[in-house]
């Protein structure tokens, strides 16, 4: 009998018993092809979906902080003249705050030996630059009437935050500026030490020195100034009013050193050393 009469006959009567000669004819059938009421109750798996894309931004990158130009002071003092590496900028305590700063480590010469700063300086760039060319124009000279090479040059104290003379309460002193160098001795190349306030040291040698020194420097103070500068010299670039200068160091004989020695004035109990 044709297929057709029988899914006519499936179609016009809903009886279970009429309905089944049509699935057992149909069976042969599907043996041979896939049957499409089979292939219907296959449920086809969805295609995966593609990774979500988050909808926050990102955050921006960090860019590093640009470093601040350099100096004009910065850009003069050269590895020619000088080893002295910038530093960040000193944030000590009150006043104490400094920019520009440089560890001055050794005087570079013309002839490309170096003269050492020992221990190296902490000093704001425009005072290492006075420093530098003091050595090498004032210094080195004169050091020449010894018969010697300068080799070091002494650093008692450069940057420190205090009082002058480390007065409790006193005035903010240069050296808390790092404005300021205080020098005991200077260091031949043959191993001499030289220092600056010693009596028995050529006169002339001294005397030339202290010329040159105050002509560099607004402020020098040595033996006879205050009392607190007996055994070194300090030396400064202070500013003061109508550009006044400030140069007393006492050239002395040997022997007469005691009786022009002025009595410092008396130091806080509490006073540092």
């Amino acid at each position: 009998m044709p297929i057709g009469r029988y899914k006519v006959a499936i179609l016009a009567d809903t009886a279970t018993v009429k309905f089944l000669p049509a699935l057992t004819l149909f069976a042969p059938l599907c043996a041979l092809a896939p049957c499409d009421f089979a292939a219907a109750a296959v449920v086809p798996l969805p295609r995966p979906r593609p990774a979500e894309i988050s909808t926050v931004p990102s955050a921006p990158e960090a860019t590093p902080e640009e470093a601040p130009a350099p100096s004009a002071c910065r850009l003069r003092l050269t590895a020619e003249l000088a080893m002295a590496p910038s530093l960040p900028a000193l944030a000590g305590p009150g006043e104490c705050v400094v920019d520009d700063v440089v560890r001055l480590e050794a005087v570079r010469l013309a002839d490309r030996t170096q003269v050492a700063v020992t221990p190296p300086a902490i000093v704001r760039c425009s005072f290492a630059e006075a420093i530098v060319h003091w050595v090498r124009e004032d210094v080195v000279p004169v050091v020449r009437s010894l018969g010697g090479a300068l080799k070091s040059i002494d650093n008692y104290a450069a940057y420190d935050c205090r009082g002058r003379n480390r007065i409790i309460g006193a005035r903010l002193s240069e050296h808390g500026k790092a404005n300021a160098l205080d020098i005991r001795s200077f260091k031949l190349a043959s191993g001499t030490v030289v220092e600056l306030t010693d009596p028995n040291v050529a006169k002339d040698f001294r005397e030339r020195l202290r010329t040159t020194t105050c002509a560099r420097f607004s402020t020098v103070l040595g033996p006879g100034s205050d009392g607190y500068h007996e055994d070194h010299v300090h030396v400064d670039l202070a500013e003061r009013a109508g550009g006044h200068r400030m140069c007393q160091w006492e050239v002395r004989e040997p022997g007469d050193e005691a009786a022009q020695v002025p009595l410092p004035q008396p130091r806080p109990a509490s006073a540092a050393p």
